[in-house]
């Protein structure tokens, strides 16, 4: 329990109406502040959190809950693995959950357990959660046919279908086809005829969505569509595939559904021969910390998990809170493609004639489409 000092040195649980004397506030003020609610003006508020922090009172949760009929906690299912995008997002989600004031209960699944999901969601809602998140990006199910699972607290579902009934359902954290859209825009903008695609494990939402995009912006360009090379997200798997795709000379750009399938694609390209980008351009996907300082720095899809979390988060609470009130309307979703340095036109308009020195590509030679951010290497 946390405790206070007051000042006649005792030490005591310090209590909302302490908070208030020692504020000049009235107690109900002091709720006011706690519950964020509005018409309090900053200085009130900077005056009462002062004071809480200097008797180290935490509002009790407990008695709200009782009084409100909810916990103020939310659940969060998510799958357990250590890979960049799920570990990013959980993290966001943790940072937001915890400034909203709310308790976070997280259970994670396990690939490969198909009751994975309706195991968790069933131990959450034991433990009395006022609202879910579900991030689960696979589906173990495979086709989708199972009933839904029956929730009677609002769910948010991040970058996947829902796979339960509630009251409210809100979604956020889709819209990785127009991620892929953008990647694969961005080469054939450069020239390429067509691009080579370097997929994720198909039972992964995220992993059909970025090939979907691909497929579909080819054909919209009327362009061909090359047989897909399927990886496990691993930079391995993204090796044995730049050795297969090194093979064939008509490879001039390749868009990987990941970083590290990216990473392990280039370095298998070198090995082989193939420079990046003088004769093969690469694109990857996430922005995993590392790829600014790859050789050579890598163009990626920037995701912004800790806006998808802030977003989601926001919308799910003001549900939970507002019962009767309709859902918060959700933003599109943002499309951040990092230009750097393994990305150029094809080698057909950067190779000279044997024996000529190369030239550098001047900036009229590399169009950009108009969704992208870039610089430097490592300039975020």
């Amino acid at each position: 329990m946390t405790r206070g000092t007051g000042r006649g040195g005792s030490s005591a649980a310090a209590r909302s109406v302490d908070v208030a004397r020692l504020a000049g506030v009235s107690q109900k003020t002091v709720s006011r502040v706690f519950n964020d609610e509005p018409y309090v003006s900053s200085d009130v508020r900077r005056r009462v959190l002062e004071a809480a922090g200097q008797l180290g009172y935490r509002r009790n949760n407990a008695a709200r809950a009782l009084a409100s009929g909810r916990t103020r906690s939310i659940g969060v299912v998510t799958l357990g693995t250590a890979l960049y995008g799920p570990a990013s997002l959980l993290m966001g989600v943790e940072r937001i959950v915890r400034d909203t004031g709310y308790a976070l209960r997280v259970v994670n699944t396990m690939e490969g357990d198909a009751a994975g999901v309706a195991g968790a969601v069933g131990s959450l809602l034991d433990q009395g959660v006022d609202g879910i998140v579900i991030s689960e990006p696979i589906d173990e199910a495979g086709d989708g046919v199972d009933a839904p699972l029956r929730v009677d607290v609002p769910v948010l579902v991040i970058g996947a279908p829902s796979p339960v009934t509630a009251p409210t359902v809100l979604t956020a954290g889709d819209g990785a086809d127009l991620m892929a859209r953008a990647a694969t825009e961005h080469l054939l903008a450069l020239g390429h005829a067509t691009v080579h695609h370097l997929a994720g494990p198909q039972g992964w939402y995220a992993a059909r969505d970025r090939l979907e995009g691909w497929r579909a912006t080819l054909t919209a360009h009327g362009r061909d569509v090359p047989p897909v090379v399927t990886g496990d997200w691993s930079a391995a798997s993204g090796y044995r595939a730049g050795r297969e795709l090194a093979a064939d000379p008509d490879v001039t750009a390749v868009f990987a559904a990941n970083d590290d399938m990216a990473i392990g694609l280039i370095r298998a390209l070198a090995e082989a021969g193939r420079r990046v980008p003088q004769d093969v351009s690469v694109v990857g996907f996430d922005d995993v910390p590392v790829a600014a300082y790859v050789t050579p720095p890598l163009t990626t899809v920037r995701q912004l998990f800790d806006a998808v979390a802030q977003e989601g988060l926001k919308r799910l609470v003001h549900t939970i809170e507002n019962p009767d009130a309709d859902p918060l309307p959700s933003s599109g979703p943002p499309v951040d493609l990092v230009i750097r340095a393994s990305t150029a036109p094809p080698p057909s308009r950067t190779t000279p004639a044997r024996g000529r020195r190369p030239a550098s590509p001047s900036p009229a030679d590399t169009p950009r489409p108009p969704l992208t951010n870039g610089g430097p290497a490592g300039d975020h």
